[in-house]
């Protein structure tokens, strides 16, 4: 049998081979592990080894990051399954439903911001008389500095 197959049915699988299995990093693994997002044991020579299910869950880590899921947003959803267990097909159909929620919330904000972005910098500047959202007395340098309509409250004022 092939060293690669002896490896995926041991369930023995070390760092390197995820890495190069899964197209990330090793130093990537190591992260995703301090993030709780993947789980290694140890063997008696104190090094890493992995189930073979991992790579599915590194595949489930990669596809909700190419979507723009973050991972603390990754770490929440993979939570709900029962004993933090790796994504089965129905998992992830109905993770991946959650996320699409949020990819059409963001792809409506960025409509917005690209529809607006002609008028306004999102800057809240005190200068341009034709703003749309002229920041009048400087309101925002209350409690907020930088470029801060390219927020969630700025949505508010762009959409009136």
């Amino acid at each position: 049998m092939p060293i690669n197959q002896t490896k995926l049915t041991e369930a023995n699988l070390t760092v390197g081979y995820v890495a190069k299995r899964s197209g990330v990093k090793v130093s990537t693994l190591h992260f995703y592990e301090t993030k709780h997002l993947i789980k290694s044991w140890r063997n008696s020579g104190n090094q890493r080894r992995y189930k073979k299910d991992v790579l599915r869950r590194v595949a489930v880590i990669k596809a909700a990051q190419a979507m723009g899921i973050t991972l603390d947003e990754i770490k929440t959803t993979l939570a709900t399954l029962p004993d933090n267990r790796t994504p089965t097909k129905q998992d992830w159909s109905a993770l991946s439903k959650r996320w699409q929620a949020q990819l059409d919330e963001r792809i409506a904000h960025m409509q917005r911001l690209r529809d607006k972005v002609d008028s306004c910098i999102g800057c809240g500047c005190l200068s341009l008389k034709s703003c749309p959202i002229y920041n009048k007395d400087d309101y925002l340098g209350e409690t907020q500095s930088g470029a801060v309509f390219l927020n969630s409250e700025a949505e508010n004022i762009l959409q009136k």
